[in-house]
């Protein structure tokens, strides 16, 4: 097995570049083994539905860096105090959905530590039914990877705000994450360690287990290979947003105005459909709007771009502008 530096970065976008082109690019018979840690950031299951997993204003207004995947599964939260590790193969039928034969030599270091974590359900790691490490998988035609986090003194408060969905009345075909009771690792160790120390660890670990294991550095020709991934996947509001499934959204409020009823169709990220209901009173007809909308990203600045000519008084009577956008993309009402 081979352990790829990557050099430190926290970048969630670039790791997990980084980890498909080491899948796609790196040659066949021989095992990878990659760590990172990311800076604060939520890493989305590859068939979800991105707006049904974050509380979108928290994440904006913290910075939370938003991601998807190509893997399964669920939405997870990222920081600094999460270590993720990614087992690179080739691809083998006994292997796929085989989440023991990947995590556990990472649970055999764990005990060692003497943390009694162990595989319970399909792909989680708990320590007395809590979860401490939750696991995906991918695979190609020729190679797999089996990677998962490791929540050794994450936020956990972080984790529920961020992920407290925001937005509902939501119907889609994305699969949603089942949210778990989690803990840290570092509440089952007697002596608190930081991450770095802790990374240390496990990869010592991990290589006890391996008579054959050493440490590769990508060439600068391979970087450029990882940034031309994430500036053309990884960057792109299309992958990250765009490639949720179909979902329908409906969005009710009774203003001053009178009563404002929106039934909005997405697929691939743009609306597809969008109408406007209500007994509202206005001078303007409402198709308008609602034809200006079609094709648009469903994407909070791209609607006020599109709306910024629009005087919502001829459509609704005396509606401020930005309590229409919000109906179209904002918050539940507590």
């Amino acid at each position: 097995m081979i352990f790829i530096e990557n050099e430190g970065n926290n970048d969630p976008f670039l790791n997990l570049a980084l980890e498909e082109y080491i899948l796609r690019n790196f040659k066949q018979g021989q095992d990878y083994l990659l760590f990172y840690i990311n800076e604060p950031s939520i890493i989305i299951g590859r068939n979800q539905n991105t707006l049904e997993e974050i509380n979108h204003s928290y994440v904006e207004e913290n910075n939370i860096k938003v991601v998807r995947r190509i893997s399964g599964g669920g939405a997870v939260y990222h920081d600094f105090g999460n270590l993720n590790f990614s087992f690179i193969t080739d691809y083998d039928v006994k292997s796929l959905n085989n989440f023991r034969k990947f995590t556990e030599p990472v649970i055999k270091v764990l005990n060692k530590m003497g943390v009694p974590a162990e595989l319970k359900g399909r792909n989680d790691i708990v320590v007395n039914d809590r979860k401490i490490s939750g696991n995906a998988q991918f695979s190609s035609v020729k190679r797999m990877f089996s990677h998962g986090t490791l929540l050794l003194d994450s936020n956990l408060d972080e984790v529920t705000r961020a992920l407290q969905v925001k937005m509902s009345k939501i119907q889609s075909k994305g699969h949603k994450s089942v949210r778990s009771r989690v803990a840290n690792i570092s509440e089952f160790l007697e002596e608190s360690l930081d991450i770095e120390s802790f990374r240390s660890i496990i990869l010592k670990g991990l290589y006890e287990e391996r008579e054959e294991f050493e440490t590769y550095h990508l060439t600068q020709e391979e970087w450029e290979g990882v940034h031309k991934l994430k500036a053309e996947k990884y960057d792109s509001w299309d992958w990250n947003y765009g490639r949720s499934p179909k979902f329908n959204i409906q969005r009710t409020k009774r203003f001053k105005i009178g009563e404002i009823d929106l039934r909005i169709f997405v697929d691939k990220g743009r609306i597809e459909e969008f109408k406007i209901f209500g007994d509202f009173f206005g001078k303007e007809p409402v198709t308008n709007i609602e034809n200006r909308l079609i094709g648009a990203r469903y994407d909070k600045p791209e609607i006020e771009s599109l709306l910024a000519d629009i005087d919502t008084k001829f459509y609704f009577g005396d509606l401020p502008k930005e309590d229409f956008i919000d109906l179209i993309y904002g918050e539940d009402e507590e």
